[in-house]
């Protein structure tokens, strides 16, 4: 008997600035699933309009009373999800919700870790629980802004430091402050992007970013990769458009690679995470590694960091994903 192909369903778009981020990773997982193995559907969400990208060139209509869809006059379910919605409402717990509620499996880790992670300030104060080092920050509420005073700021945190969105990523509305008198035009470009803004403590050292994921059977640490921009820092520009060298594998000591394939993993089972994930760190002049970012739905372009750490690792993306997807099941 002929086995049937688990349909998956690559969910991206979203309502963050990251949208157009997001349809760029759905295309590199597409281009990275084995067709063979799966049927593969991009699904588009924006707002209340959900819709799912079909062979023939059009669209359908996503029902959301149980994410079904018709396809040539028959009705389709999807088995998995993978998400790769970067911001809300793929990155925050949502929309994990709503499968949970629904009873379909995703990629991603469930809704109160991605609600933990999304939030760097919250993020910050649990895995500093742990014993994971992580830069000093002040978090201000919009409509709160006096309680926290730029004295105060500069005391703490001192200068420079950075202002940046607590529940946002790709690095809109973040700016580094080099003097107080910058810091109320940095809150207020924050705050467009969230009404909660983290200043955090600049830490300086050498970026570097870890992909990991496991299943029943194993972990797998991808080689790590070192950032490198001429910019201020790894702002949206270095991200997305070329203004940054990343290196794989990092020019670091071995010893600099155990432990941060260490603290990788154990992040990994302190949040209890699933599938792909990636972590950002500062690594000090004098040795310390420092956390700065957890992303839980990484970019997924064929030349993001995931891809290229895959390839560095000699692994293929298909076989990668379909491990992730049959993880579940």
């Amino acid at each position: 008997m002929k086995q049937l192909k688990r349909n998956i369903a690559i969910v991206c778009g979203g309502d963050s600035s990251e949208h157009d981020v997001s349809l760029r990773s759905a295309q590199g997982l597409y281009s990275f699933f084995d067709k063979k193995r799966y049927d593969v559907y991009i699904v588009d969400i924006k707002g209340q309009d959900w819709h799912v990208e079909l062979p023939d060139g059009t669209t359908a209509r996503i029902d959301r009373n149980d994410f079904s869809f018709v396809e040539n006059g028959k009705a389709r379910l999807f088995d998995y999800a993978y998400i790769t919605i970067h911001g809300t409402p793929g990155e925050n717990g949502i929309l994990q919700g709503y499968f949970d509620l629904i009873g379909l499996p995703y990629s991603t880790s469930g809704v109160l870790v991605e609600a933990i992670t999304f939030d760097k300030f919250v993020l910050n104060q649990y895995l500093r629980g742990y014993g994971v080092s992580v830069a000093d920050s002040l978090l201000i509420r919009q409509g709160y802004e006096q309680l926290v005073s730029d004295d105060e700021i500069e005391q703490r945190i001192g200068m420079p430091c950075f202002v940046k969105p607590a529940a946002d990523g790709s690095s809109f509305g973040v700016t580094k402050v080099k003097n107080k008198d910058q810091l109320a035009p940095a809150i207020r470009k924050a705050m467009m992007e969230s009404p909660e803004i983290m200043v955090e403590q600049y830490l300086e050292g050498t970026e570097i970013t870890v992909g990991i994921y496991k299943t029943r059977e194993k972990t797998v640490v991808f080689p790590i990769t070192e950032v490198v921009t001429q910019n201020e820092f790894f702002d949206y520009d270095a991200k997305y458009n070329g203004q940054v060298q990343e290196i794989t594998p990092a020019r670091i000591s071995e010893d600099i690679a155990r432990r941060a394939r260490e603290i990788t993993s154990h992040i990994y089972d302190i949040l209890h995470c699933n599938g792909i994930i990636r972590i950002d760190y500062i690594i000090s002049p004098e040795g310390k590694i420092s956390m700065l970012e957890v992303n839980t739905t990484p970019g997924m372009t064929p030349t993001s960091f995931i891809p290229q750490q895959v390839r560095a690792a000699g692994l293929e993306m298909s076989d990668v994903l379909a491990e992730i997807v049959e993880n579940q099941f």
